[in-house]
């Protein structure tokens, strides 16, 4: 065996080459909202939730409960907001701000805290326009063990406290923090599809690696089968067994990912996106995002950008 293919992480890492950015140190109560605007290609959104509980709207998408020890990354950086359990809007008040250690620290005014949380971007550099993460899930959630706690904790600690190397320091942890919340995610999706199944075989790792760095190639069974080292019918079985899709259904996926991601982030036209991604037209393209996620890439590019 090849080494570091028995570890879909240790492969996963060196690929997505990410650094936090510690953007916010949130103390919030009473009725708050915090919008988010798509974070552009290859950027990624985190939040870890330090005190209280919160929900996190997403276009399309109902609700979602984030509670104490809740690590949150929208992979594909897409729009959101973050906002108390209860409350109308009606008498939302926009936060105090202040700087510290090159963090923004924002804070409800004239209520109590009862949410904390910490909020960044992770920038993903290893390929063009971000390929790997075109076949994360859209929102991965860690839910802290004790073990987390701890770091969670320094994080924050580190962020509260106006010494010299804090905010490093804080990120650092932060970095150690993701890797540990791919590990939970791994481990989790032991028995089910994914990306990490597909890394973690020699054959669908090899194959899987061709289609991410060249995505508008007009790939072949042969051909993949040939990058893999392995049979044709070898090659779909193991794609089968890993994602429940076969090779050339999972590069339709992989392009669709990556045009999903550039409409929301880039500024691109559709018919380059299309052609970035294999399409022959913005027609082809179009035709196959409506089949796959129901709505146009114009009217989703339109939702992204209100």
């Amino acid at each position: 065996m090849e080494a570091g293919i028995d570890d879909p992480l240790s492969v996963l890492a060196p690929l997505l080459r990410v650094r936090p950015i510690l953007d916010d140190l949130c103390r919030f109560g009473g009725d708050w909202a915090a919008p988010h605007d798509a974070a552009g290609p290859g950027w990624a959104y985190f939040h870890i939730v330090t005190r209280g509980e919160c929900l996190l709207d997403r276009p399309g998408h109902g609700a979602l409960r984030l509670g104490i020890g809740d690590v949150l990354l929208l992979a594909h950086g897409d729009p959101h907001v973050v906002r108390a359990r209860t409350g109308s809007g009606g008498g939302r008040r926009a936060p105090v701000v202040e700087y510290r250690n090159a963090i923004r620290i924002k804070r409800s005014p004239g209520v109590e805290t009862d949410t904390e949380l910490v909020c960044g971007r992770l920038h993903f550099e290893a390929a063009p326009q971000s390929l790997i993460v075109a076949v994360l899930p859209e929102v991965v959630v860690l839910r802290a063990t004790e073990r987390h706690h701890a770091m969670l904790e320094g994080i924050r600690d580190e962020l509260d406290i106006d010494a010299a190397g804090a905010a490093a320091i804080a990120t650092d942890l932060a970095s150690a923090l993701f890797m540990m919340l791919l590990r939970g995610h791994l481990e989790a999706a032991g028995t089910s599809s994914g990306v990490l199944r597909l890394l973690g075989q020699p054959a669908t790792s090899r194959a899987m690696m061709a289609m991410l760095r060249e995505p508008a190639r007009d790939w072949s069974l042969e051909e993949l089968a040939e990058r893999a080292v392995s049979s044709r019918a070898t090659l779909v079985r193991a794609f089968r067994a890993a994602s429940g899709l076969a090779p050339l259904a999972f590069l339709t996926e992989l392009r669709l990912g990556l045009a999903r991601q550039q409409l929301l982030g880039g500024r691109a036209t559709i018919a380059q996106i299309a052609a970035d991604v294999g399409y022959q037209s913005e027609a082809a393209l179009s035709r196959a995002f409506h089949r796959h996620y129901g709505v146009r890439p114009g009217a989703l590019r339109a939702l992204g950008a209100g």
